[in-house]
């Protein structure tokens, strides 16, 4: 290229020489993401380690790195960022633009320049020269002026004058493939911003900061499976995190709904029961399809009053507390799991969530929850420990109120979480029902710090409205830091039953999980 003076800018530089101790970070930061240093112009293809046959680059060209990497955070001041950026989306680039991080007016003009003419904009400080000699940059163009002037620029790099306007190289071909998600404070990084636009890739303000959490933000991701990912912001997490999330985005099944994180992405009602009939509830009142059209009827009444989506759902009672000991002495009987996946397959095509509800009587939790592993490893089923129909020896049901110990749940759920990873899962509603504080032992002791889980304490009080209100504020003395809270209406006990509005409205905070009995 040449400058607008007519004064030729060499085409040849001189090999590239050791990085300085101020780049070492940022070679370290290639390296892990699976980059490479491009072939640099007055390279040898022998010298930039690049096979001999390969086709030869044209030096006015700029080329943006399109071998598949590991999804890859980029975080820290915007100098540093940009710095990351630039290594990350760029192979090399003729030109670059410069500014003086400290001008916030230079910085703006050169981040608009930069975007026209599809080159890095980097600032001043540390790492600068060494990115210009990554780049094989031959020509530079200056915005504002730092403190104590610009350091010496690398051999071979010529900065253009004041009143020669940079010559746009020949585009970048083929076209970036990298998708970019920016958490919501990526704009106060406009050189970084600038980098990211200059190279085409496409890009999305994620507002969760977590690519499995907004259904849209996976939608993005899974629109261009073939990409590599880059996070921008600190608040994606740390940079394991942000990989292991942006990794699952692209391959676990999406929750009902969309998305694989169940709250705060949205919202459930549920119809409460088993299939054998309506004496355990109102699921059992209905056939399969009936049951579907009448949850889905209730979710949509519960959604104006809702700024998240209100998923329809169902809750099962698997196992079911029993007067009689039964032949295994549990007070408890297990429903085949072969006579409940008609309704959790139904379920699963109509996009309603199922969770399955264990009365285990004198039997732990643990030991029924792996009788319904199979029917667990689907994505849009939970589980629900119901403390009530939970015995302890010599007790009886409708003698005694029912209770569990914190370490029994956290033996659940460290279960459940772990069946969840393994099989590559979304994340799964975990629920225990309570109407009382003393029905869980050490309640402060439940784990709730299982990422694949979303624990609900639900609370699940029948009578008049100021006692299930009163319950309500009892249940959430004693919550376990981290749950959310959940809520039942009953058809029959309740007096009167509370309306979707009244549910949203008068419980405070609205509840997450809201079934009906």
């Amino acid at each position: 290229m040449t400058g607008t003076r007519g004064t030729s800018v060499p085409a040849r530089r001189p090999k590239r020489p050791l990085l300085p101790l101020a780049a070492a970070a940022l070679a370290a930061a290639l390296a892990l993401s699976g980059c490479t240093s491009p072939a640099l112009p007055g390279q040898t293809a022998a010298s930039a380690g690049v096979e001999p046959d390969a086709p030869q680059r044209n030096a006015d060209q700029v080329y943006l790195r399109t071998a598949p990497a590991a999804p890859q955070l980029i975080g820290g001041t915007d100098a540093q960022a940009a710095l990351a950026a630039s290594a990350a989306l760029f192979e090399s680039s003729p030109l670059a633009l410069v500014a003086a991080g400290g001008d916030a007016g230079a910085v703006r003009t050169a981040a608009g320049d930069a975007e026209a003419l599809g080159v890095p904009l980097l600032l001043a400080g540390e790492g600068l020269a060494a990115e210009l000699q990554r780049l094989g940059v031959r020509a530079v163009k200056t915005y504002g002026e730092p403190d104590g002037g610009w350091a010496p620029w690398p051999g071979g790099v010529r900065v253009l004058g004041a009143d020669e306007q940079p010559q746009r190289p020949v585009a970048a071909q083929p076209a970036s493939t990298h998708s970019v998600l920016l958490d919501k404070h990526a704009r106060n990084l406009p050189a970084t911003l600038a980098v990211v636009k200059a190279s085409g890739a496409r890009t999305r303000v994620d507002p969760a900061s977590d690519p499995r959490q907004d259904p849209a933000t996976v939608a993005f991701l899974r629109e261009a499976p073939q990409n590599s990912i880059l996070g921008i912001g600190a608040s994606f997490g740390t940079a394991p995190d942000f990989a292991r999330h942006a990794a699952a985005a692209l391959t676990v099944p999406e929750l009902p709904g969309g998305g694989l994180q169940v709250f705060p992405a949205r919202r459930m009602v549920a119809l409460y029961g088993h299939p054998s009939g309506a004496a355990l509830g109102a699921l059992g009142e209905q056939g399969i399809q009936a049951g579907i059209r009448r949850v889905r009827k209730l979710a949509a009444e519960y959604q104006p009053h809702s700024r998240q989506q209100v998923i329809p759902a169902f809750e099962i009672i698997a196992s079911v507390a029993t007067g009689a000991a039964g032949p295994d002495g549990s007070y408890s009987s297990m429903t085949n799991p072969d006579d409940l996946r008609p309704w959790i397959d139904a379920a699963g095509k109509a996009g309603v969530y199922v969770v399955l509800d264990l009365q285990p009587g004198r039997t732990d939790f643990l030991t029924q929850a792996k009788h319904y592993a199979a029917l667990l490893k689907q994505p849009h089923v939970g589980l629900a420990l119901d403390p009530e129909w939970r015995l302890a020896p010599g007790q009886r049901h409708m003698e005694q109120i029912g209770s569990v110990d914190a370490a029994e749940v956290n033996k659940v759920s460290a279960w459940l979480a772990g069946l969840t990873r393994q099989h590559h899962l979304p994340q799964k509603v975990f629920m225990i029902h309570q109407f009382r504080q003393d029905m869980v032992g050490n309640e402060r002791r439940v784990d709730t710090s299982h990422e694949e889980l979303a624990t609900v304490l639900h609370a699940d009080g029948h009578g008049t409205a100021g006692q299930k209100m009163e319950t309500w504020h009892a249940l959430r003395q004693v919550a376990p830091k981290g749950a959310r809270m959940g809520w039942k209406n009953f058809y029959d006990e309740d007096r009167p039953t509370f309306t979707p509005k009244q549910t949203y409205r008068d419980v405070d905070p609205a509840p997450w999980f809201v079934s009906y009995q």
